[in-house]
């Protein structure tokens, strides 16, 4: 999927948690902050808690949108799928979504305000499974509810910042042991990979061009790291990466 891909999925009629009343029709609203998220727990997790609140308040979701990949700071009109379910409430009728927690709607307090206002425009009321809470309740004449909203949206941007502070000391940690934390470790680097190195770089300070190089190593039967053929596309780079490493090892540069 790619950033900020949407996706809207239609439910069935949902019968469990009906006492006797009149079932109201609700949508539901997911998000995920990194694609890297997308095939995990995260939405079965949201989808759940959503449901299950669902069943005990007579609602029937007959509709799930969802934002993949989307950063909790992120404005409205870079959110597909919210995008897609305003669109939808101004013509189907339903007056009722569910999400999560406040945070799937937003992590930065601004952020969430001017969504929840487009809501409010709406006529719309937007309900945390997690405590039932109306995100949407409080306006001017209703200063207490305002004031618990814009509360939760601000611990929301608090966790937020908090998690951020924990990943760069946990990458900071890693870094200064391993030289290295983020992205893919260069060629030369990993168990095995040494003694391949060196004999690309010797052939190449011995005059051997890249195509020359590919091919003694395919002829030796070395692989690559993925365990294919090697090319001279591959060969320069790696040729390339270690004469910088080289010269900025020596204050230069290319």
């Amino acid at each position: 999927m790619r950033l900020g891909s949407v996706r809207a999925l239609s439910l069935g009629a949902h019968d469990s948690g009906k006492l006797g009343g009149e079932v109201v029709k609700a949508f539901s609203y997911l998000r995920v902050s990194g694609l890297g998220q997308v095939d995990r727990d995260g939405f079965t997790r949201q989808r759940e808690t959503i449901q299950k609140y669902a069943d005990s308040n007579d609602i029937e979701i007959i509709e799930e949108f969802r934002d993949e990949g989307v950063p909790g700071k992120t404005e409205m009109a870079d959110r597909p799928g919210l995008a897609l379910l305003l669109s939808r409430l101004e013509t189907n009728g339903v007056r009722l979504v569910i999400v999560e927690i406040s945070d799937r709607l937003a992590r930065d307090t601004v952020v969430n305000e001017l969504i929840v206002r487009e809501f409010q425009k709406l006529g719309v009321k937007v309900i945390s499974a997690s405590g039932g809470v109306d995100l949407t309740a409080g306006d001017d004449q209703n200063p207490t509810a305002k004031l618990i909203r814009q509360i939760l949206a601000a611990v929301a941007e608090f966790d937020r910042c908090i998690i951020i502070l924990k990943t760069k000391a946990a990458r900071d940690r890693v870094r200064a042991k391993n030289g290295k934390c983020e992205g893919r470790w260069a060629y030369g680097k990993k168990p095995g990979e040494e003694f391949v190195l060196a004999t690309i770089l010797q052939l190449a300070h011995n005059g051997h061009f890249a195509e020359y190089i590919a091919r003694y190593l395919n002829d030796q039967g070395a692989k690559t790291r993925y365990g294919k053929t090697w090319n001279s596309g591959t060969i320069w780079k790696i040729i390339a990466r270690n004469k910088q490493a080289s010269l900025k090892q020596k204050g230069c540069s290319l």
